[in-house]
């Protein structure tokens, strides 16, 4: 059996892993070193769950390689896409923060690596690193801002094509 470094593979540390994603944009060396020693890699198989819909957890996930479908339930074991998400995207950053359970799954195309951070490892830095903690979350709240953003863009092109449709046109 062959490792991934026989193979050629390049096997990235967790501080490249923290730098390489939206996590690290405003993180000192020292700050990434502190965040990598909480990270924990996870590698899925094709068609391989991350998260399941209806499932709570507090964790944050980057896409460190591959690809994630953010899927949705349609019965009978069926499921639609919602969205593809590709290498330095998060993931199930809503649930990070407020708890709450998701409203969709994250299933793997193709092999595909993320890495988590606990909400409550993050938490645990608040008294010794609050600069650390609070960079970190602009890091999350940009990346929910610019979701919301293309979905309102979606939203508007998606009533101009319904209201063009409808005689308007």
């Amino acid at each position: 059996m062959s490792t991934q470094a026989e193979e050629g593979i390049a096997i990235q540390t967790g501080d490249q892993l923290i730098k390489a994603s939206p996590l690290g944009a405003e993180l000192s060396d020292a700050q990434v070193d502190t965040l990598a020693k909480l990270i924990k890699v996870t590698s899925l198989k094709d068609g391989e769950f991350l998260l399941q819909e209806g499932h709570a957890d507090d964790v944050l996930y980057v896409i460190a390689s591959g690809k994630l479908e953010v899927c949705k339930d349609v019965g009978g074991g069926e499921h639609i896409t919602l969205q593809v998400l590709h290498a330095g995207d998060m993931a199930g950053e809503l649930g990070f923060i407020d708890g709450h359970k998701h409203s969709a799954g994250l299933r793997a195309i193709g092999e595909c690596s993320v890495f988590g951070l606990l909400r409550s490892d993050l938490e645990g830095l608040l008294k010794t690193d609050g600069e650390l903690v609070y960079k970190v979350m602009r890091a999350i709240i940009r990346t929910v801002h610019r979701i919301l953003r293309q979905m309102n863009i979606q939203y508007a092109e998606m009533q101009n094509y319904i209201a063009k449709q409808h005689g308007r046109y």
